[in-house]
């Protein structure tokens, strides 16, 4: 913890020292806020330090929003990202889409939070499954294990799925949370049989269309690759630098639509997101708090539904409120809404090109949760 901290500091550290640039114009975006300025020498400085190879970070707070981004697309290609540069969002799909699909089911009457999983999904079956309930699945408390290889365990992806829906629980349903992409398919695969639909249609008609998020789509056309940020060189069956398809192994195996990964997006679109849930939120949607707030299924988890919320170490920093809620994705991507401050926080960044051995991602994410309540608090002295 100290260690990250350091780190986070010396960045800021960095920052402050390092020329002002003037924030890139920030198209359809709002009124640009010159009060978060010192976020665009922040991230400047992680690109200098070679903590990731490009990036945006997008704020909203009470109206104004600012938007930055440095670096480049790719190693090769130096096209400056944008706010409508679309990154690898990874486990953000598990907000923008699997958990705003369900909570969406639950407003239809179509889900049940506590309702056992096999009503949904009969083939979710093994010794002791019948317990697990959809909240399980939601807070990371099913009892499933947190990965497995599907590419190499699995000739197909129908047969990953079936692998999936049959792997043997590690510990009893409530006993410990341990995040899961594997509960995260699951819950993929609940909402498609609830709708008789895939998962990449539903979030298109129930999230990002409504919400006219434009820029956020499973599965980019490759007319979109000019403007994706590239990931990893895929060492474990694709062999390649990945761009424009999913960069989690286990999410391309299942064909790029999954409840754990495979969602794209922008900046734009992210915080544009961010707001909604923030609109509802303070509007007192009792959905909206319901999936926002701590559950408590495993006393001492930091869990919502889909949602994580602050906690010693995470990537909310130190001073975002209690009440926030937020997700981070394994490509470099984080989302934090803090309805307190009326404020949303979004890094979208391609850390993993062109490897994933790079785990200064941490410490950045913190520096720029914490910059950000930082400048807000000193505005208004």
């Amino acid at each position: 913890m100290i260690a990250r901290l350091t780190v986070a500091g010396a960045l800021l550290a960095l920052a402050a020292c390092a020329p002002r640039t003037p924030p890139a114009p920030v198209a359809a975006a709002g009124r640009t806020s010159p009060r978060f300025d010192p976020l665009a020498a922040l991230l400047d400085s992680a690109v200098r330090a070679r903590v990731i190879p490009g990036g945006v970070v997008a704020v909203s707070w009470r109206g104004e929003r600012f938007l930055y981004g440095a670096g480049r697309l790719a190693l090769d290609d130096p096209a400056r990202p944008d706010g409508h540069s679309v990154y690898d969002l990874a486990s953000l799909t598990k907000i923008l889409a699997t958990t705003t699909v369900a909570l969406e089911a639950v407003r239809e009457g179509r889900l049940d939070l506590d309702a056992p999983v096999q009503r949904y999904l009969p083939a979710f079956r093994g010794p002791g499954k019948e317990r697990v309930t959809i909240r399980h699945l939601l807070t990371h408390s099913s009892g499933l294990r947190a990965d497995s290889p599907l590419w190499r365990l699995t000739p197909s992806a129908d047969s990953a799925l079936g692998f999936v829906n049959a792997m043997p629980l590690d510990t009893v349903p409530g006993a410990r949370m341990v995040y899961s992409d594997m509960g995260a398919i699951a819950m993929g695969e609940v909402l498609e049989r609830i709708y008789g639909a895939s998962l990449d249609r539903l979030a298109r008609h129930k999230v990002f269309g409504p919400r006219a998020l434009n820029d956020t789509r499973f599965r980019p056309p490759a007319s979109w690759i000019p403007r994706i940020a590239a990931t990893e060189y895929d060492t474990a069956w694709r062999k390649r630098i990945v761009r424009g398809e999913v960069h989690d192994e286990k999410s391309a195996w299942l064909g790029g639509v999954a409840g754990h990964a495979g969602l794209f997006g922008s900046a734009l679109d992210v915080v544009a997101f961010g707001e909604w849930w923030l609109v509802a939120y303070r509007g007192n949607d009792p959905l909206a708090r319901e999936f926002t707030r701590r559950q408590e299924v495993v006393p001492g988890s930091s869990r919502a539904l889909g949602w994580d919320t602050p906690s010693n170490g995470s990537s909310a920093g130190i001073r975002l409120d209690a009440s926030s809620f937020g997700h981070t994705g394994f490509t470099g991507t984080s989302l934090w809404v803090d309805p307190t401050r009326e404020l949303v926080v979004v890094l979208l960044t391609n850390r993993v090109h062109p490897t994933r051995n790079n785990p200064a991602i941490g410490p950045l994410r913190i520096g720029v949760a914490n910059a950000v309540v930082s400048l807000i608090e000193t505005g208004r002295r």
